[in-house]
């Protein structure tokens, strides 16, 4: 049975916790702008998998692993069972994980992460943190949309939302924060959290190209990205 949108547990790369959101705050109007400034975000199972997944049962420490980082109940994602074929990479990969209690708000975590997977035409990533977190964080339709077809400037952004964004944005772009947008950073997040949006922004770069690169089916439960 799929997730139901705003009714699963805060799924977290390390535990399960009831964690204080933060943060608050028309679509992009040059259509040009989006073809830029997004990656092509494809509908979902267009392909077939280039690397099948293990399947169950899967041994005791493996099971744990995943019990570890899945809802109760809930299969583990085909990006966990199919990067477990290489043992040596799947631990190296949970050891990247920032989904635990960090420095960043879970909401701001969220639009940077749908905003990286956007930006990297990760389809399969983004339907996933969508569907597990949009309402949970409080993203609203239009602010889901403009994570893949708006940009900074979007009015349903707030002031630190639409700073995230551009962070995003310029590492995407450029794999560096110009001077005059570390000003205006600094000035807003402190050292952590700046840290944190950077390591952010560099795993979900990973993720996708994981996803993309292995064509990982979607999962039954993901969002399926604007049109």
């Amino acid at each position: 049975m799929g997730l139901e949108l705003g009714k699963v547990p805060f799924f977290s790369g390390d535990v399960f916790a009831d964690t204080p959101l933060a943060g608050n705050p028309t679509k992009c109007e040059d259509p040009q702008r989006e073809l830029v400034t997004v990656g092509y975000m494809s509908p979902l199972d267009q392909a077939a998998p280039r690397v099948d997944p293990i399947t169950p049962p899967y041994t005791p420490d493996m099971q744990a692993v995943f019990d570890k980082i899945m809802p109760p109940g809930v299969p583990p994602l085909s990006l966990f069972t199919t990067l477990a074929r290489v043992p040596r990479i799947y631990d190296r990969f949970r050891a990247g994980s920032l989904l635990d209690r960090g420095p960043v708000s879970i909401r701001h975590r969220e639009i940077v992460i749908d905003r990286t997977c956007a930006r990297c035409g990760c389809t399969y990533e983004w339907g996933v943190h969508v569907a597990f977190f949009a309402d949970r964080v409080a993203l609203t339709p239009e602010q889901v949309r403009a994570t893949v077809r708006g940009d900074a400037n979007d009015l349903v952004w707030s002031g630190e939302e639409s700073l995230l964004i551009r962070v995003v944005d310029e590492l995407h772009d450029s794999a560096d924060i110009s001077d005059q947008l570390w000003h205006e950073f600094s000035n807003a997040f402190s050292v952590e959290q700046i840290f944190e949006v950077i390591a952010l922004v560099g795993f979900y770069h990973t993720v996708s190209f994981f996803a993309n690169g292995l064509r990982l089916p979607a999962e039954s439960s993901a969002a399926q990205p604007p049109e």
